[in-house]
């Protein structure tokens, strides 16, 4: 963790003052200390200024640097620059270059753009980052390493094709081992030597980004690029601690990231951090889910908000402005979720190339006469009185989600059912439904402990792991609730589909057999019909994109299909199982379904809602040391009555004492410190 050396919320962001001369580097010094800035992440592009050429490296500038950042009271996240290698390191060993997925090689330019399996660029790597460990051990000024930047993206280079059939040696041991898992013997694919297998792109298996003809091929090859970039940071992380053994080492990770499969990574960073930007209409609730899968990485340790921006971002299609009071707002739903750092990109704006619009603390206008600085500043301030109330405080939960990205490629690189199908938004319908009743949840994997749950919720579990039955059997015997949902218990790990009847290895649990799955158009749709009424359930509800045609062999069934040949059948059942039960919802709600079930369930289950508030007002709570800390956060540009009901508390800003009905301006927040 990073909370010992200064007792508050670190408070800073991205700082690239090689783009500016000493003048403005002093000035932008000034304006920090005006804001209350106390770290700064540096070095985060600086590979060609401090390396160019094989054995030069200029690293006085970074020296001089960080001393005056420590001289002014900053202290430093330190980045080991290797996210964009430079120049003449392209032009001399062009193994460095990426192969995208339509077989063209790069050429030297943009950013993620180094081979993750080029000998070239893994040397080179390496070697910065042992030589910042070596030259930067004990300056006082570095509170945290920060490996790289946003890893991402993908390479079908030779390079990789020979590393991918090294990787399936390790994994499956012998040819025919693998072309069981892979099921080879469809369409004649059978291998019988190594050098056969090539990587599946727009050249071999796949078409487009979500269309593949061998869907276990393509897993594989995604679990490998997640795994060779895993490989390129853990040379960085290595290096570093061999020189540092305690140091705090991290890279930014980018939340609902499809590429990388964050809980493997996170099992190798001292402390998460993760970059958040959302877009003016992004849900709210789409925002807190990524926190809280950040959060849930490692088990609920607090984590980094690395970057966000503090006005308006500039890659989307409409970059909006945030509105005054926003940036604070959502700094507060980042804390309130579990960050200990609230940070930016970046300090200062750029005045060329593809970020000169990105926001900044410090805009092009060069001093601290804006509305942006302004709010800065005052959030600064802020968060210096709060001091360390919230540092390595805990988020309890009792609900959680099971979110897992072997199931995420799967599902959607399966050819059919329906292309409307997508992971992370049925994932974040379900999540929204309890965070309308604000019931804090845990974003888990399949590895986590399932026994301090009350309430697992597995939407589209589409792959069923060994093990992950049996766990959740236990989970459900032992008292707890499981909720599952349409085009589930489908495939085993390698994607291979669990013959005997859908759901597969969820088959008994639940008590149902899937006998088919029907996928409607956009425009169609099919009623829910409710058998009896389900504490709100009561009527019909709509419904649509997947209907599983389902017999119950053992399970209530609670509502039935309205329409189509299938009218009659269950789309809602409850099992009982040992002291618990598991729910099916066998195709896809209107949002006051999901409503009702969830409330239904949590008032059973006996997880309450922190407040009841008017819609679009969040509540969550941080715990530490035997007080807890409610955070109210009103996300309407409107001012919101809200009651108390028997909670009351110091309001931490304003340090007024607060019960009963309280008013939170539009766009505003309060924070309680609860009292018993």
């Amino acid at each position: 963790m990073i909370s010992g050396k200064l007792p508050k919320v670190f408070y800073g962001g991205d700082y690239n003052p090689e783009q500016w001369d000493e003048a403005t580097h002093q000035e932008d010094l000034r304006m920090f200390r005006l804001a209350g800035i106390d770290i700064a992440t540096v070095n985060v592009f600086s590979w060609a200024k401090i390396q160019s050429d094989e054995i030069t490296y200029h690293f006085e500038w970074l020296d001089q640097l960080i001393d005056s950042l420590h001289e002014s009271g900053i202290f430093v996240c330190l980045a080991t620059s290797t996210a964009a290698h430079p120049a003449w390191m392209a032009n001399r060993y062009p193994d460095i270059l990426r192969v995208d997925a339509d077989g063209r090689k790069r050429k030297f330019g943009g950013r993620h753009n180094s081979c993750p399996n080029s000998p070239t660029y893994r040397k080179y790597a390496e070697h910065m980052a042992d030589r910042l460990a070596e030259r930067y051990k004990n300056h006082p000024a570095i509170l945290v390493w920060h490996v790289s930047n946003e890893y991402g993206g993908d390479c079908y280079c030779d390079n990789c094709a020979a590393a991918f059939r090294v990787w399936l040696k390790q994994k499956y041991g012998t040819l025919e081992e693998l072309n069981r898992v892979w099921n080879t013997s469809f369409w004649g694919h059978t291998f019988y030597d190594w050098d056969e297998i090539v990587p599946p792109n727009n050249l071999s298996e796949h078409w487009g980004e979500n269309h593949s003809t061998f869907q276990g091929i393509s897993l594989d090859y995604a679990r490998f690029n997640s795994d060779s970039m895993l490989d390129c940071y853990l040379l960085e992380y290595n290096a570093i601690k061999k020189h540092i053994p305690h140091a705090v080492v991290t890279t930014n990770l980018m939340g609902f990231f499809k590429q990388l499969d964050y809980f493997k990574w996170a099992k190798h960073m001292d402390i998460v951090s993760w970059d958040s930007y959302p877009q003016a209409n992004t849900p709210v609730s789409y925002t807190a889910m990524a926190h809280d899968l950040m959060r849930g990485l490692k088990d609920g340790q607090p984590f980094m908000l690395m970057e966000q921006t503090p006005s308006q971002q500039n890659w989307q299609a409409y970059n909006s402005l945030k509105r005054p009071g926003i940036m604070r707002l959502w700094s507060y739903q980042a804390v309130g979720h579990g960050a200990d750092t609230v940070m930016f990109f970046q300090l200062r704006r750029s005045i060329g190339a593809c970020e000169k619009f990105h926001g900044a603390v410090i805009e092009h206008a060069g001093h601290e006469n804006t509305r942006v600085f302004r709010e800065v500043a005052q959030l600064g301030s802020e968060l210096g009185a709060l001091g360390d109330r919230f540092l390595d405080a805990t988020v309890d939960a009792k609900a959680a989600i099971l979110f897992d990205w072997d199931n995420w490629w799967a599902l959607e690189k399966s050819s059919g059912p329906s292309v409307a199908l997508n992971y992370v938004d049925q994932v974040h319908k379900y999540y929204a439904a309890l965070f309308r009743r604000n019931v804090q949840v845990d974003l888990i994997s399949v590895e986590t402990d399932f026994q301090k749950y009350d309430l697992i919720i597995a939407p589209v579990l589409y792959m069923v792991k060994p093990g992950t039955a049996e766990k959740l059997e236990q989970f459900t015997e032992r008292g707890g609730t499981f909720v599952t949902t349409f085009f589930s218990g489908i495939v085993n790990e390698n994607d291979l589909v669990t013959t005997g009847g859908y759901p597969g290895k969820l088959r008994k649990l639940l008590g149902i057999w899937v006998e088919e799955i029907d996928a409607l158009l956009p425009e169609s749709h099919n009623r829910i019909i409710m058998k009896e009424k389900v504490g709100a359930l009561q009527g019909e509800y709509q419904c649509g994109m997947l209907c599983d045609l389902l017999h119950s062999e053992g399970a209530e069934v609670l509502a039935e299909y309205g329409d189509d040949f299938y009218q009659g059948m269950p789309v809602l059942t409850r099992n009982r199982w040992g002291q618990g039960e598991a729910w099916y919802v066998a195709s896809d709600p209107e949002e006051s379904f999901l409503d009702g079930l969830l409330g239904y369930i949590c008032e059973e289950k006996g997880i309450s809602s922190l407040l009841r508030a008017p819609e679009g007002v969040e509540a969550t709570v941080r715990s530490k040391d035997g007080k807890s800390y409610l955070f109210i956060l009103n996300h309407n540009a409107q001012a919101q009555q809200v009651h108390l009901d028997d909670q009351k508390g110091k309001e931490l800003i304003s340090g007024e004492f607060m019960e009963g009905d309280i008013s939170i301006e539009g766009y505003g927040f309060q924070v309680l410190e609860l009292s018993f």
